[in-house]
């Protein structure tokens, strides 16, 4: 039976009542709706889904919302939101126990309907408003769980989009219903640069031209409540390029560097206060009257702008202790966004300098074909210093190079170009392997700031048909051919170089026409917790192919050789002779 029928006899007794309820499965539900309508107390209904489906006049008039605020939504889309866990329990069957005080000070008791021994619903009845010191008590309590839930929730990676959407979604339902993050081009909120973020809150509250143009930013973050999402029309998603309008809430929050607050906005207000055309539409349509702005700040810079709206219905707007609280978590995610914004920076930096000091290494002779690749560990780990060289040495030999600084980062990188300059000075002095390993050592070990590295050096000599190695501390390399198993060679280890310690051997093997060389650093195949042994006899059991492409021996080892999730630079780099020679 549908309990609308009691809200229509209400509202001819001349009452104000809730929504239609909606078919209600229970026994008496007209008698259940004269009940509630005409009740004293604050009483209103959830289904089974948690959502608000009925609320009388005394509900209302109790807690001062409207009943757009309420009805038909869930209940994690408004007030009661943190009453869930209470909400939950009742609905497995605990006691309700005495009325609780919601987030937002009222006292309700929640109580579950059964009929035939099947839960129909939940019944809330609110008893009365909080006293004054119990409302500040609970307000208190709100703005401990959101600082707690923002420690632990925001800021849990060095990336600025996922910081960015873990600051939105835990605003929204707890303080609004749509959340907007974006951030300002890096550099651009700098103090003391004339730009925004540099007018320290004296900018002025009039219309156009009091305001600088508001620069471009970028929507990292978008979050809303459920139910509006079918209403944000072409409102512009993340990753999109916007710019406020001049007398937009947004504008007026980068221009003064404080939070805005506008309440209860006339359709004409929200026009001005709306960040652009598409916005307003959007804000139109999601029925939103109220806006705050806070600015992004940390460390004397300004990052960026969150902006929240709540729908019409929620008669007070945002309030001071709101202000306070929103405030409190944009100061905390500031932090978290400006340090995966200066990690993405010096990312990008350290990356772009590896990439240049690897793309141009020397060229082999012609009789000798080689492919080399480097794969950076991504996000996870700071650019490390793995490197690889190609010299050119008289009478139709090649030097290939393969070396790993010690450590990541600017410096690793930079350290790998002395590595390389030196090696290639080295290179024309027509010294053996282990030579030029004992120059490097003796070169490094002189500057006290240079990072010690591994390095092997593979001398190939297709006229003689040889191979000459050496080592300082690194991996032994692997000779791949046709028809015979991998083999990697035993090469005398010597000390890393820049130890100052010398001792370096070297090695000398048949080269083969058909056979392949390869060399890499320890990110090819280490894995975290197990035995280098257990990774080398892995790489040497594959069977990896020694005729075919270079470039296809390097994918295979890539594929069938490297650990799943790379934790660590690779590089690796492959050689063979070819059938002619070049004197």
């Amino acid at each position: 039976m549908d309990i609308g029928d009691g809200h229509s006899r209400s509202k001819r007794r001349g009452g104000r009542s809730g929504a239609p309820l909606g078919t209600v499965a229970a026994v008496g539900a007209e008698v259940l709706a004269d009940v509630l309508a005409q009740a004293p107390v604050g009483m209103a209904l959830l289904d089974v889904d948690l959502r608000w489906v009925y609320a009388n006049e005394a509900f209302f008039r109790t807690t001062g919302l409207e009943p757009a605020r309420i009805l038909s939504r869930p209940v994690a889309a408004t007030p009661f939101a943190a009453d869930l866990p209470t909400i939950h329990r009742v609905l497995a069957g605990s006691e309700a126990g005495p009325p609780a005080a919601t987030a937002t000070g009222w006292h309700v008791r929640y109580r579950r309907l059964e009929s035939d021994g099947r839960v129909t619903g939940i019944i809330a009845s609110v008893s009365g408003s909080a006293t004054r010191q119990q409302r500040h008590l609970d307000q208190a309590r709100r703005r401990l769980a959101l600082q707690r839930a923002a420690a632990e929730r925001i800021g849990t990676t060095l990336d600025v989009d996922i910081t960015c959407v873990e600051l939105a979604e835990l605003t929204v339902p707890a303080m609004a219903d749509l959340a907007i993050v974006e951030v300002l081009p890096y550099g651009i909120g700098d103090r003391g640069q004339g730009g925004y973020g540099s007018q320290g809150g004296h900018g002025g509250h009039g219309g156009h031209g009091l305001h600088p143009e508001a620069p471009r930013m970028r929507r990292a973050a978008l979050a809303c409540a459920p139910d509006l999402r079918r209403r944000l029309g072409a409102l512009a998603m993340p990753g999109a390029s916007v710019r406020p309008g001049a007398d937009s809430t947004v504008a007026r929050c980068l221009a003064e560097g404080r939070l805005t607050v506008t309440n209860l906005l006339s359709d004409a207000e929200l026009a001005d206060r709306a960040q652009s055309e598409d916005t307003l539409a959007a804000y139109r349509l999601a029925d939103i009257d109220s806006l705050l702005a806070v600015p992004l700040s940390a460390r004397g810079r300004l990052v960026g702008v969150l902006t929240l709206a709540r729908a019409r219905g929620t008669a007070e707007g945002f309030t001071e202790d709101d202000a306070v609280l929103v405030q409190d978590l944009a100061d905390r995610a500031a932090v978290s966004i400006e340090n995966a914004r200066q990690y993405a920076e010096s990312q990008s930096v350290t990356l772009e300098l590896q990439r240049a000091l690897l793309v141009e290494p020397g060229r082999p002779h012609s009789n000798l074909e080689v492919a080399a690749r480097y794969l950076p560990s991504g996000n996870r780990a700071l650019v490390g210093g793995d490197w690889y060289e190609i010299v050119r040495l008289p009478f139709g030999r090649t030097l290939l190079v393969m070396g790993d600084v010690m450590g990541h980062g600017v410096e690793a990188a930079v350290d790998m170009s002395i590595y390389r300059s030196v090696i290639r000075d080295a290179g024309g002095m027509d010294l053996p392997p282990h030579g030029i390993l004992r120059h490097l050592d003796t070169v490094i070990s002189q500057d006290e700031t240079a990072r010690p590295a591994t390095c092997l050096l593979a001398v190939a000599d297709p006229n003689r048909r040889r191979w000459t190695f050496a080592s300082a501390g690194h991996l032994p390399p692997a000779l791949f051919a046709a028809g015979r198993p991998t083999e990697l060679v035993t090469v005398p280890t010597g000390p890393p170089l820049g130890t100052g310690l010398g001792g370096y051997e070297q090695v000398i093997v048949d080269l083969h026409p058909e056979q392949a060389l390869l060399i890499y650093t320890d990110g090819l195949v280490e894995r975290r917790g197990e035995d280098i042994d257990v990774s080398l006899a892995r790489l040497a059991s594959l069977p990896l192919p020694g005729s075919g492409g270079l470039e296809d021996l390097l994918d295979d080892a890539l594929r069938l050789v490297a650990p799943p999730a790379v934790e660590d630079d690779i590089a690796l780099l492959a050689a063979r002779a070819t059938p002619r020679d070049d004197l």
